[in-house]
């Protein structure tokens, strides 16, 4: 056995498919609940990509080693320089490989339900917003998921005031659990015309895209719907009916709103959906007695209260304060290179 096979322990996820797929090729299996065809179904396409994946990182690595021996028994310098970099990109993808395995909680397969919302800072802190969005938005490009946005509320002079948006790909919710928290920004603001350095928060919240597999009881009575028109930036895109869609849970008091979609179906679908994803995960925390809950103890957005720090003048840093991991790259960091904060924040998380 390799120690790649040890990292990804691929005779029980093996073993699991198998049962799997034997399970769906009975006669009888499309005849169950609904509820559960999807959740089984969702997880035989998780453990297939992950297999795929490592047998095609193994079959890499072993052209790899046998161009090696070639290599070095023609003394081909040319080939060698090649299997340098060769080498370079297989250690990438076992890294991969490796955070993979810490992606074990019962949500982290699923997709993701992200909100941005500007805090302490005014104009620069809904400019702050705008860039923490596209960073995001480049990480899922380079991951290959897709980012959807369900609603927007653009800032009073740039920026924009908060973003509620899904993440679809595999693992999304896993991977970017990490990023729940404040995020701090300081600079020289573009925005104020004496040159002073400004100090901006912005709050970011994750949840898990909860399915039809699990049940989450929403009384129509506890229930308010509004509708209103969609905002639009004008002329011939203005929206002339109300076909946005603002949702009330009164035991609760969560509020949830959807505007992006073109009807107001759609939206009321995807304000349900988020909805009983915040429901979801404030059960999960009350099962699980979890000491701050995520989303209604959230300490302030401001001072003393961020997981992580982005630093662009008088030096240049963004520094984790949970693992504390620090990037003196901080361009690189906005362009979408997150993974040494996600890396670093699952293996701390694993130790626990």
């Amino acid at each position: 056995m390799t120690n790649s096979e040890v990292i990804f322990d691929l005779t029980r996820q093996e073993v699991e498919l198998d049962k799997l797929e034997h399970m769906m090729s009975n006669n009888n299996f499309w005849e169950k609940d609904q509820k559960e065809i999807i959740l089984i179904t969702q997880k035989r396409s998780s453990l297939r990509d992950k297999i795929d994946q490592y047998n095609s990182f193994y079959q890499e690595a072993e052209d790899a080693r046998i161009l090696a021996e070639m290599a070095v028994e023609e003394e081909d310098e040319a080939a060698l320089k090649d299997l340098a970099k060769e080498f370079v990109h297989l250690q990438k993808k076992l890294a991969e490989l490796k955070l993979q395995t810490l992606l074990s909680d019962k949500n982290d397969f699923r997709n993701a339900i992200m909100a941005i919302n500007a805090g302490a800072g005014g104009t620069e802190a809904q400019d702050w917003v705008e860039m923490i969005f596209r960073m995001y938005l480049r990480w899922c490009e380079d991951k290959g998921m897709k980012i959807r946005v369900i609603d927007t509320l653009s800032g009073d002079e740039a920026g924009i005031k908060n973003i509620t948006f899904t993440i679809t790909g595999p693992y999304a919710y896993g991977y970017l659990k990490s990023e729940h928290g404040i995020h701090r920004m300081v600079r020289i603001s573009p925005f104020d015309a004496t040159g002073r350095r400004h100090t901006s928060f912005a709050s970011v919240s994750v949840l898990p895209e909860i399915d039809t597999d699990i049940e989450i009881n929403i009384e129509d009575k506890d229930l308010r719907i509004d509708t209103y028109r969609a905002s639009g930036p004008g002329g011939q895109h203005v929206n002339k009916t109300n076909s946005a869609v603002r949702i009330t849970h009164h035991p609760s008091g969560i509020v949830v709103q959807c505007q992006n979609e073109k009807s107001q179906h759609r939206n009321r679908e995807m304000a349900l959906k988020v909805l009983k994803s915040r429901l979801y995960e404030c059960e999960i925390n009350k099962q699980e007695q979890v000491k701050q809950n995520k989303h209604n103890t959230q300490k302030g957005i401001a001072w003393g209260s961020q997981i992580r720090s982005y630093t662009f003048n008088p030096y240049r840093l963004v520094k984790d304060h949970r693992t504390n991991l620090e990037i003196a790259n901080v361009e690189k960091v906005m362009d979408g290179d997150i993974n040494p904060f996600i890396d670093a924040y699952l293996k701390k998380k694993a130790m626990f």
